[in-house]
């Protein structure tokens, strides 16, 4: 509903335009001219390229964004895998601290399902 809404209210703006802007101008670009087009054309055209510009722009820091978050989420995760890795490692230190406080020649086996 509120797409026909916005819809109609550009049309009208767009019907408005054309009633009020109907006279002939001539457009030169470069060694180009154009002559004998509609204002409202003139309007309504560097409307839609001024849209389609800042949709461009919209879209390229969008990647840009994306690509930044994923390069975080690589070095989260590279962190946390670090951080298993280390309380692995802390979890072997303690048990041979325990050996050692113990003074026994026993080694127990390593669990590689261990934290």
């Amino acid at each position: 509903m509120l797409t026909l809404i916005l819809l109609l209210v550009v049309g009208s703006i767009i019907a408005y335009l054309a009633i009020s802007n109907s006279m002939l101008v001539a457009l030169h670009f470069g060694p180009y001219l154009f002559s004998n087009i509609p204002l409202f054309y003139i309007i309504i055209g560097s409307l839609l390229i001024g849209l389609s510009l800042s949709y461009l722009f919209a879209l390229i820091r969008s990647i840009s964004t994306g690509l930044t978050i994923r390069g975080k989420d690589k070095k989260i995760k590279q962190g946390k895998s670090e951080n298993i890795d280390l309380t692995k490692q802390i979890h072997q230190l303690e048990l041979e601290n325990e050996r050692l406080k113990n003074n026994s020649t026993v080694v127990e086996p390593q669990d590689k399902n261990a934290l």
